[in-house]
Order: structure tokens, then sequence, then C-alpha cells
């Protein structure tokens, strides 16, 4: 079965950055619903077309991707707002974060702590990848005929590229 839009594909990938140093290698098949909000748009296009057993090979830039970077969602906030023992690497929902921080950051973003002071610490909101250009090297392990289920959720319930376009530095990658 080629792939088409409203079919699951299973991949498997490499993913690296434009200097060659890998930042994520899938080796277990994940299933991916094609025309739904499971990939990027230049990922589905690039696959469409492909059978099980297809290797492709794509460059996305920034903003076919995880964005660009976006200082405006960089805050320094007080570190006494958050628990004890807090590290850099930790993530905070948007919706979730203790009162007293700054009104205006968006709700619906996950913040990372980027940076720890003795006074303050760095949330950022943007994605982990924003503003780096990837490489993808994907393998086509499967495909199958979308479920009426999946067609309506517009999933197939896997959520690794997952972006909001209107918030930036929201997304997910596996």
């Amino acid at each position: 079965m080629e792939i088409s839009e409203q079919c699951v594909v299973g991949l498997t990938w490499t993913l690296k950055d434009t200097l060659g140093d890998v930042l994520d290698v899938l080796e277990e098949p994940v299933e991916f619903l094609v025309g739904g909000a499971d990939l990027f748009d230049a990922i589905e296009a690039a696959l469409l077309g492909h059978e099980p057993g297809a290797r492709v090979q794509l460059q996305l830039e920034p903003e076919q991707a995880f964005g660009d970077f976006n200082d405006q969602l960089l805050f320094l906030e007080p570190r006494s707002l958050f628990p004890e023992g807090i590290e850099e690497g930790m993530t905070f929902d948007g919706a979730a974060l203790p009162a007293g921080v700054n009104p205006d950051m968006p709700k619906d973003t996950i913040y990372t702590v980027s940076e720890i002071y003795p006074e303050h610490l760095v949330l950022d909101g943007n994605h982990p990848l924003a503003g780096i250009a990837l490489r993808l090297d994907l393998t086509v392990r499967s495909v199958r005929e979308a479920t009426e289920e999946e067609i309506g959720r517009g999933t197939a319930g896997t959520g690794f590229f997952k972006v909001s376009p209107t918030t930036p530095g929201s997304g997910t990658l596996h």
C-alpha cells in the first residue's frame, strides 16, 4: 500500500542537526496519521507515494518544524516561587505555574528551566528544537488504512510531532 492522505504509517528515524550531531533515534516503529495532526506538513509531503521499506531523507528548516527561537518566551522568575530541589531541564505546564509569576506568560505553553541563579531562574517556553534546522532520515516500516476513530481524532495517538501553530514553543518531540 502506498502512503496517501488518511492512512497510518509506521516510521523509524534518525534525527540530526545540520552539523550531523544525532538528536534522536527511534528504532521501534511508531504509527502516525498522514493527513492529521501527527506529522509536520513537510514530512507528510515527502512521504506521500512511498511504500513500506522506503527510506526518505529530508531537511526541515525551523519554520517547517518547531519554529524560530522566540526570545519573548524567556522569563526571569523569582526562585522562591518554585519548589525546593528545582533543577535545570525540569518542565512546568504554563497552566499550572505558581502564583506570582509574570502574568504575561502564555498559559498554553510548556516551560523548561534553562538556567538557575541564586535568586532567580529562567523559564524558556520555546520547544527545545526551536530555531534548529533538522535532518531527518526516515524509514517506512508499515502502511495501513486509518480507522474511522483515528480519522475522527485526527491522530494515531502518538503526538511525537505536535505543534500548535498559534503557540510558538508548545510542541513536543518523542
